[in-house]
C-alpha cells in the first residue's frame, strides 16, 4: 500500500503549502497532490479572493523542489484546458521530474469559476462528451511516437507530437470520478487509474467502492479491456482522533463509511481496502503546513503497512 496526501492549496499560504511538501519529502510518503481550481470551491463572493493556487504550476514548482514524491492533482478540469495542451505540460512535468507525474483529469462541475473567468459551462452531456474525446486525444499524444492528427468533434490537431513526452514509461492517466454510466466507461476505455473520491458524495464505505468497480470491470469487459490493467486508488478524507463528537461529526460531514476514528481503527478500514485492490491512497482534510499531523499519521497509520 502507497500513500499520499492531498495538501490544501486553498484559503493557505505559501509557507504553508511548503511546509506540507518538505516534511512529505522528507518522510515516509509516496506521493503529493494539488487541486485544480481557480477560487476555492462553494465559497461565498467575498471568500473568492482568498487564496486558490492554480493546480499545474503549483505542482511543477513541487516537481523542482523534490525528488522522491510522486506528484499529481486530483484532479484537472478538462474545461479549464485545452487537452493537446494539456497534454504538453503533462509531458514536461514528467520529464522535468523523471516520471513522477500522473496526469488525472476530470470532466468538470464548478460553474461559477467557468463564469468568473469566462468560459463556457456546456451541459453535463457535452461536458461528459468533450471529456471523453480529450481523454481518447491525450492518450494517443502519450503514447504514439509518431506525430498525432486528430479530427473529433470538440478537438482537432494536425501532425502533432508530444515532445518531451513520458520520461519513461507513458505518464498514467486517472480518470476522475466514478459516473456509473460515462465516466467509469472513459476510464475502461483510456484511463490507467481509477480514484474514488471521498470528497464527492458516497463516502468511503468498501461497499461502495466495490459497486463502482464492478460497473467498471463490466465496461471493461464491454470494451475489451482487462480491468487489471487500471490501477485502483482513494481519496480519502480522513479524521485521526478518539474524540467521539468530532469523529461524528466529521462522518456527519461526508456520507457513511467516511474514516474518522483512532489509529487502529483507520489502520483496520485501511486494511480492507488493501484486501479489495486497493493499491494508493491519498488522504484528503490534512490542512496544510500542519507538520505534525503529517508525523503523527506516519507514526500511527503508515508505519503499520511497511
Amino acid at each position: 500500500m502507497e500513500f499520499g496526501v492531498q495538501v490544501n492549496v486553498y484559503r493557505t499560504s505559501s509557507a504553508q503549502v511548503l511546509a506540507s511538501v518538505e516534511a512529505m519529502e522528507a518522510g515516509g510518503w509516496d506521493s503529493i497532490w494539488f487541486a485544480d481550481h481557480f477560487i476555492p470551491p462553494r465559497c461565498t463572493h467575498e471568500e473568492e479572493a482568498l487564496t486558490a493556487f492554480e493546480g499545474l504550476s503549483a505542482i511543477a514548482f513541487v516537481a523542482g523542489m523534490t525528488k522522491k514524491l510522486r506528484l499529481g492533482n486530483l484532479v484537472v478540469g478538462n474545461t479549464y484546458r485545452n487537452p493537446a495542451l494539456l497534454a504538453k505540460i503533462a509531458g514536461t512535468i514528467d520529464t522535468l521530474s523523471e516520471g513522477r507525474f500522473t496526469l488525472a483529469v476530470g470532466a468538470g462541475w464548478y460553474e461559477r469559476e467557468h463564469e468568473a473567468y469566462g468560459w463556457t459551462f456546456p451541459s453535463m452531456k457535452e461536458r461528459q462528451d468533450r471529456f471523453e474525446e480529450a481523454c481518447e486525444l491525450i492518450r494517443l499524444l502519450i503514447r504514439s511516437k509518431d506525430p498525432v492528427s486528430f479530427d473529433g468533434t470538440y478537438y482537432r490537431i494536425d501532425s502533432a507530437r508530444l515532445s518531451p513526452a513520458s520520461y519513461g514509461e507513458p505518464i498514467p492517466i486517472m480518470v476522475g470520478g466514478t459516473g456509473p454510466k460515462r465516466t467509469l466507461r472513459t476510464l475502461a476505455k483510456f484511463g490507467d487509474v481509477m480514484n474514488l473520491d471521498g470528497w464527492a458524495g458516497g463516502g468511503m464505505a468498501l461497499e461502495y467502492y466495490r459497486y463502482k468497480a464492478g460497473i467498471l470491470e463490466q465496461h471493461c469487459e464491454d470494451v475489451g479491456r482487462d480491468p487489471a490493467e487500471i490501477r485502483r486508488t482513494l481519496l480519502m478524507p480522513c479524521l485521526l482522533s478518539e474524540d467521539k463528537a468530532r469523529t461524528d461529526d466529521f462522518i456527519s460531514r461526508f456520507g457513511p463509511g467516511t474514516v474518522a476514528g483512532s489509529g487502529q481503527y483507520v489502520i483496520d478500514r485501511i486494511g480492507e481496502f488493501a484486501d479489495a485492490g486497493i493499491s494508493e491512497i491519498m488522504f484528503g482534510a490534512l490542512p496544510s503546513g500542519n507538520v505534525g499531523l503529517l508525523q503523527r499519521f506516519e507514526e500511527e497509520v503508515l508505519s503499520a503497512f511497511r
